[in-house]
């Protein structure tokens, strides 16, 4: 079957979504489809001489999670980390293409962008906990410091927002100056989207979030993406496909620095257009 045969339904029987999960991803997939929070058009990227993404181009929904998908190295955290210019980090590396982000229409690629730009508005969780030598406090209140918040009840405001909103405070509450060292994987994890999600981000990039944390810790970090897609437009690089099923509302399979399939998550799983995109998520190859 070539890679532009559509894949029969009947096909798949490595990943199957639950009868609420399929209903509740097909009635979202019937909805008129969302606004659009950002564009990737035509988007490819180079490590120096490597070109590690092919004229990618896809949309990204507001207030949606978007699950990238794929074997490793087929460019899925590349692709997660141009959001946020983080490649310019490293000298040698350029784009091609544009990402543009909704409503104003910022291409945030462009070299006349200001990288802060992006940097601002749009958030970043990695794959392992990584907070700062800091206080619990300290870790959440960073980016509103960075942004220049010196009121102190502004601060507390937010810091407690946004340890409610990763579901965090009832369990540090009466601990804000201990180290954010003295917590555990998961919450250690929670805290850094907590601090992802202090100064409002407008996008938020969960690189393998749950990689290196166990299944109770997993599962804590699953219902919180659920939770937070109710404000906030949510792109997940993961490999666990099951996971991607969970969470997700728009899956896009990469392979080899190309867009293979996008779309909603449930046409992915059960209905595939590619033979390709078939033979991953069945497990014949990745």
């Amino acid at each position: 079957m070539s890679a532009e045969t559509a894949a029969p339904a009947g096909d798949l029987p490595a990943i199957r979504l639950d009868a609420p999960r399929a209903a509740a991803l097909g009635a979202i997939a019937r909805k008129e489809a969302p606004a659009l929070k950002a564009r990737v058009e035509n988007l490819s990227f180079w490590y120096g001489d490597k070109q590690a993404l092919f004229d990618i181009s896809m949309p990204i929904h507001e207030r949606r999670v978007t699950a990238l998908i794929g074997p490793s190295g087929c460019g899925k955290s590349t692709l997660l980390r141009c959001f946020n210019r983080m490649h310019d980090l490293y000298p040698g590396n350029r784009y091609a293409g544009r990402i543009v982000l909704e409503p104003e229409g910022i291409d945030i690629i462009a070299p006349k962008t200001d990288p802060m730009i992006p940097r601002l508005r749009i958030g970043m969780v990695f794959q392992k906990p990584n907070p700062f030598p800091k206080s619990i406090y300290e870790n959440v209140a960073a980016g509103l410091r960075i942004r220049g918040v010196r009121n102190r009840a502004i601060l507390d405001e937010q810091v407690e927002k946004s340890l409610r909103r990763a579901a965090l405070w009832e369990e540090v509450k009466d601990r804000l100056h201990a180290s954010a060292y003295d917590l555990s994987g998961g919450q250690q994890q929670r805290l850094c989207i907590a601090r992802a999600l202090a100064p409002e981000p407008e996008l938020l990039l969960l690189d393998e979030p749950t990689s290196a944390l166990d299944p109770i810790a997993t599962a804590h970090i699953e219902a919180l993406i659920d939770e937070l897609r109710e404000n906030y437009t949510i792109v997940i690089v993961t490999h666990n496909m099951q996971q991607a099923a969970r969470v997700s509302q728009y899956t896009a399979f990469l392979h080899l620095g190309k867009l293979i399939e996008f779309g909603p998550t449930e046409e992915v799983f059960t209905r595939p257009r590619k033979s390709m995109t078939q033979d991953y998520i069945t497990g014949r190859f990745g």
